[in-house]
């Protein structure tokens, strides 16, 4: 019988830490595996999981805007989310402050959709994070497990490449500075990011590129209801389809 071989440790997977961090759908592909993956995806992806989860509704993430959005919401039983400006549910976290217990809603993202498939695929657990839930989901990551895949999703230019993105860095480096364990170097500049600007979260993402992005089509809201910490103690979980149960850490 011939002896397994396996491959050795990329110089990307940060396997040397169990805390760790990098960016979008190829950045959790590279990471070695981890007990607990956590997305991030601030503006907005993540903060209306929260939200919405929060109320007892379930989250559908879906990658696409096309037509098969709308096949995949129909044969899920489900609401599917539309643009920002339009009215009903979207990727405006304030869209979710009145969803009701039950509610199964697809919500499109190219960014925290893409990236939850792709870290379903290596990950057992997989769990929203943004600012709102930081302590919250850092807590309940070091109950589930002992290594840790944070992965902020970052934004995209018009040609399709990642633009990083402050408000997910932060949120990050939020969640990193309560998990056990050694850290990568990436995993500590998220932190001293976070620990630097933590006491003006709100006025260093409203004047960075996404906070202004969103401010200049009119929805401020949204930027105030990411960028405020720790105001939630649920911690939604992915289960193959949705993010639902949120589970709630006691004070």
């Amino acid at each position: 019988m011939n002896p397994i071989i396996k491959p050795p440790p990329s110089s990307f997977d940060q396997h040397g830490a169990a805390c760790r961090c990098e960016w979008g759908v190829a950045g959790v592909g590279e990471l070695a595996s981890a007990d607990v993956t956590i997305v991030v995806d601030v503006l907005s992806f993540s903060t209306c999981v929260d939200i919405a989860t929060g109320r007892g509704a379930a989250i559908l993430p879906y990658a696409w805007t096309d037509d098969s959005a709308r096949a995949f919401a129909a044969a899920q039983h489900a609401e599917l989310a539309g643009a920002r400006a339009a009215a009903g549910y979207s990727l405006s976290p304030a869209s979710f402050l009145d969803a009701p217990s039950g509610l199964r809603c697809v919500l499109p993202s190219p960014n925290g959709a893409a990236l939850t498939t792709r870290a379903a695929a290596t990950a057992t657990i997989v769990l929203a994070g943004c600012l709102r839930n930081a302590s919250a989901v850092a807590a309940m990551a070091a109950h589930l497990g002992s290594t840790f895949n944070v992965c902020p999703a970052g934004e995209r230019w018009p040609d399709g490449s990642l633009r990083p993105a402050i408000e997910d860095w932060l949120a990050a480096g939020a969640i990193l500075r309560d998990l056990p364990g050694t850290r990568s170097p990436e995993a500590d500049a998220a932190i001293a990011a976070f620990e630097q600007l933590a006491g003006t979260i709100t006025a260093v993402v409203a004047g960075a590129s996404s906070g202004r992005e969103l401010i200049d089509r009119g929805f401020p809201r949204d930027v105030e209801l990411a960028t405020s910490l720790d105001v939630s103690s649920h911690v939604p979980v992915f289960d193959g389809i949705a993010f639902v149960g949120s589970l709630r850490i006691l004070p």
